[in-house]
């Protein structure tokens, strides 16, 4: 699918930008956000400054993936899981070749808690966003967080699903899982790691 290019003020300058810059040439700031390691270590003020920026052209552009994948990043980052899980949902609609959009939507269906308090419904539509970020790119990433989920919901519930979590953090680690993603994405998730991973 071909981008449409949209011009918008820089979120981080204000000055005049397109989405087809990757960077402000005034202040070197991102000018979208397409992972979250671009908000991971921004201060809070600027990220909501960020938001505001995305708000401000989605007004205009309400269909742009890459404009609501970069709001969905911020929301994220401020923990709105109730703002970002749709924001990633619109940048997921006819875009099947982002992984990330995929796997940061199942760690907003968290919302900052751990997987075992999660409602089933949530649980289900993570694991469908987790085979599809897999689909796309078999990160060990998204392998460790499938891990993460099998255990803290199925086994530690006593529910049998296969394969279980041991098999996930098997794969994970011959897919490739540094130490700093996993540190990343329980930091992310607002939750201390489980002491069997």
């Amino acid at each position: 699918m071909i981008q449409k290019v949209i011009n918008l003020a820089c979120p981080g300058c204000g000055a005049q930008v397109s989405t087809g810059q990757t960077k402000c040439e005034y202040c070197g700031g991102p000018v979208i956000i397409s992972t979250f390691n671009s908000v991971f270590s921004m201060p809070l003020p600027e990220v909501n400054k960020y938001a505001g920026a995305y708000r401000k052209a989605l007004a205009e552009n309400p269909d742009s993936q890459e404009l609501n994948t970069s709001v969905a990043m911020c929301y994220l980052k401020l923990k709105l899981y109730d703002k970002a899980i749709p924001a990633f949902e619109k940048a997921m609609e006819d875009n099947f070749d982002n992984p990330e959009t995929f796997f940061y939507a199942a760690v907003s269906l968290l919302r900052g808690k751990k997987a075992f308090v999660a409602q089933r419904s949530d649980i289900d539509k993570i694991l469908e966003y987790l085979n599809a970020a897999i689909m796309i790119e078999p990160k060990g990433i998204y392998h460790y967080m499938l891990a993460y989920i099998k255990y803290d919901y199925f086994h530690r519930k006593y529910l049998n699903i296969s394969p279980n979590h041991l098999d996930e953090y098997e794969t994970a680690n011959e897919a490739g899982v540094s130490e700093d993603e996993i540190q990343q994405f329980f930091s992310i998730l607002n939750i201390e790691r489980p002491e069997i991973m």
